[in-house]
This record gives structure tokens, C-alpha cells and sequence, in this order.
């Protein structure tokens, strides 16, 4: 089996130190940067499977290697970062960021959301634009949605948001993403609205609208499929 590369970019050794093993036992083959430059460079002439990226790095902001990486690459990436306002976090994830995993953080947590992103990075539509994510299924061509063979039915806007949500099952999906892509620029700020699809959504959905488990909310942030 083919050991998935995952370039570690952080200007803390001791980061390093822990990370390397800890990766490695999860079956990763790792690469190390401590710098953006050479995190640029690395990327380009040896394409990793995913990225783990620091925000604090000293000759560039973690957000524009962010930026310049989505110019010329798909890449998944998790960015790890002692920066925990939410403007941080969205600003990442809107450039193109997978997840974000804020420092001090559990070894748990960052591989479980290297493991979805890994995923998702390996996700593609299936024949006649069918699309899966656990028992949900949709085929978006004939508009239809069925959870575990039964046919579930959705308004149309119902249906665009879960769309939107399948398409990056595993990821994190901000506000902003999703009523853009829903309902247009002008309705960017327009979260309330939102949150009256999503609970819609849950009620057809998810087995125990109360506590869902299939669409989750990240407070502040947005929301994810759990794929």
C-alpha cells in the first residue's frame, strides 16, 4: 500500500517533533517545512495528499499560502493554528482551507479531520450525477434525494443547500459559502435564514432532529456534513 504524504508547514520545531511520530503511526509518510517559502516550493515539485498548515509562519501569512495554493492545486488542507477568533477561522476556510484545528489541540481530533479531508480529496460523482454520503443519496440531474432507499422530499432550496453541503461532505462549510451559493452575493449575511433551511433539512433527515448527527453545526462558522 501507498503511504499518503501529508506536508507538515509549521515554524515550531517542537511541533514537528510531536507531529512527525504521531503521524507516521497512522500510516503517513511525512514532510516537514518551517517556512511558507519552502512549504511553496515543496508542494509544487512533490504534490503532498494533504497539508497541515500553521497561519503563524514568519516570511508569509498562512492565509495567502492558502490563497496561492487554490490558484494551482486542490490539495486538501487542515490548518492548525493558535489564532482561534472566528473571523481567522472563516477567512481560511472561505480561501479554500478544508478544516481547522485550533492549537492547543488532541491528536484525535486533528487526524480524524485529516482522514475527512483525505477523504473528500478521493470523493467523486458518480454515473449519472449520483451522489453519496452515508445512507443519503442524491441524484442531482433528476433532483431526487433518498436516505437508505426511501425517497425524501425536498423544496428546491432544501435541496441546493444539501447540495452544497454533500459536494464538501467531511469539510467545513461557512455561512457565507452556502448562502452564496444558494441564494446569491446579496444574501451573504443572511444567516438566520439559514438556519431555518438546515433545521428543515434535519427534521427530513436525521434520525433525532434534536441531536443531529449528520449535519453539524460549528458555531460561528458554519456547518458539516459528517461523511
Amino acid at each position: 500500500m501507498i503511504q499518503p504524504t501529508i506536508l507538515v508547514v509549521d515554524d515550531e520545531p517542537a511541533i514537528h517533533r510531536f507531529l512527525k511520530p504521531v503521524l507516521e503511526a497512522e500510516g503517513y509518510r511525512v514532510v516537514q517545512a518551517l517556512m511558507a517559502s519552502e512549504a511553496l516550493r515543496s508542494a509544487m515539485e512533490n504534490p503532498p495528499d494533504a497539508i497541515v498548515l500553521d497561519l503563524g509562519l514568519p516570511d508569509l501569512d498562512g492565509k495567502d499560502v492558502i490563497r496561492r495554493l487554490r490558484k494551482v492545486s486542490q490539495v486538501p488542507i487542515v490548518v492548525l493554528s493558535a489564532r482561534d477568533r472566528e473571523t481567522e477561522k472563516i477567512q481560511a476556510l472561505d480561501l479554500g482551507a478544508d478544516d481547522y484545528v485550533e492549537k492547543p489541540f488532541g491528536v484525535g481530533e486533528l487526524t480524524a479531520r485529516l482522514r475527512a479531508a483525505l477523504r473528500h480529496a478521493r470523493q467523486t460523482l458518480g454515473n449519472g450525477g449520483i451522489m453519496r454520503c452515508g445512507t443519503i443519496e442524491i441524484n442531482v440531474d433528476a433532483h431526487q434525494v433518498r436516505k437508505a432507499g426511501a425517497e425524501i422530499r425536498l423544496t428546491r432550496r432544501e435541496f441546493d443547500v444539501l447540495v452544497v453541503l454533500l459536494r464538501e461532505a467531511g469539510r467545513v462549510v461557512t455561512h457565507r459559502r452556502l448562502l452564496k451559493d444558494v441564494w446569491g452575493a446579496a444574501n451573504e449575511g443572511d444567516t438566520q435564514y439559514l438556519r431555518v433551511y438546515i433545521g428543515q433539512l434535519r427534521q427530513k433527515l436525521e434520525d433525532d432532529p434534536s441531536a443531529p448527527r449528520l449535519i453539524i453545526t460549528e458555531p460561528g462558522i458554519g456547518y458539516r456534513l459528517v461523511s
